[in-house]
């Protein structure tokens, strides 16, 4: 029953495109006399701005304009995405992208195609443990967005839902691990799956949406016990 259900959805769900051009921008703060605050978002069509027009609505534009609000810095933003990236495709077709680029932060987010594509648990550990090495290579902070619960996707029929749900749980407890492993912030979805935050497809965010999970990326960020306070970064808020 499932693979018949799964067939169904490929074929009958609606494909919203991607965000516009450009992928990258600088959002100014309110102390001009600091360095901007490098931000990359790498990963699947969350990053590629999919369920909204532009990316200023998505969630790269979303959490460089919060940031830049929280820490009176300047952000210059980038997102390397692609509408259905796995971890395989971020590791051999994205992450190459960024080569010889710095960045303060680096966000991966991942894990919805890894869950629908059936990746072996195995496969994903290893590929996440790349990717995050990779990216702190250019980055000295390191963050992993949790893979979103494909359990409260209505847009999926059951019981294909729970199932995917299943999954896409096993799966952010092996990213959880990865990160703690290798001293990257992991960091919860923080956002309703109510109607007003979805896109048309009930599958994708709206731009209600990405600015309700940036703004719980932020939260956590600057949360006081936050990892990220405590970093080399946490002159964030005053400008050093």
């Amino acid at each position: 029953m499932l693979l018949p259900q799964a067939l169904w959805v490929k074929r009958t769900a609606l494909r919203l495109p991607d965000a516009a051009q450009p992928w990258c921008g600088l959002v100014a703060g309110t102390e001009p006399e600091a360095a901007p605050l490098r931000l990359l978002l790498l990963g699947e069509s969350t990053v590629s701005g999919v369920g909204v027009e532009q990316q200023a609505d998505g969630l790269a534009g979303q959490l460089a304009a919060q940031l830049a609000d929280a820490t009176g810095r300047s952000v210059q933003w980038q997102a390397v995405g692609r509408n259905g990236a796995d971890a395989r495709d971020c590791l051999h077709t994205l992450l190459p992208q960024v080569v010889g680029q710095n960045w303060d932060i680096a966000l991966l987010v991942l894990g919805v195609n890894d869950t629908t594509h059936l990746t072996s648990r195995k496969q994903w550990r290893a590929r996440l443990r790349q990717l995050v090495a990779g990216l702190a290579g250019r980055a000295p902070q390191v963050m992993v967005a949790a893979v979103p619960p494909l359990g409260h996707f209505s847009a999926l029929p059951q019981p294909l839902r729970a199932w995917f749900g299943l999954r896409s749980g096993l799966l952010d407890a092996d990213l959880r691990r990865v990160a703690a492993q290798q001293q990257a912030i992991y960091l919860a979805l923080d956002m309703p799956f109510e109607p007003a935050y979805l896109a048309r497809d009930g599958f994708h965010p709206s731009a209600a949406g990405y600015h309700i999970w940036a703004g719980g990326i932020i939260r956590q960020l600057l949360a006081p016990c936050s990892a990220f306070v405590v970093s080399p970064l946490s002159s964030l808020g005053n400008g050093n």
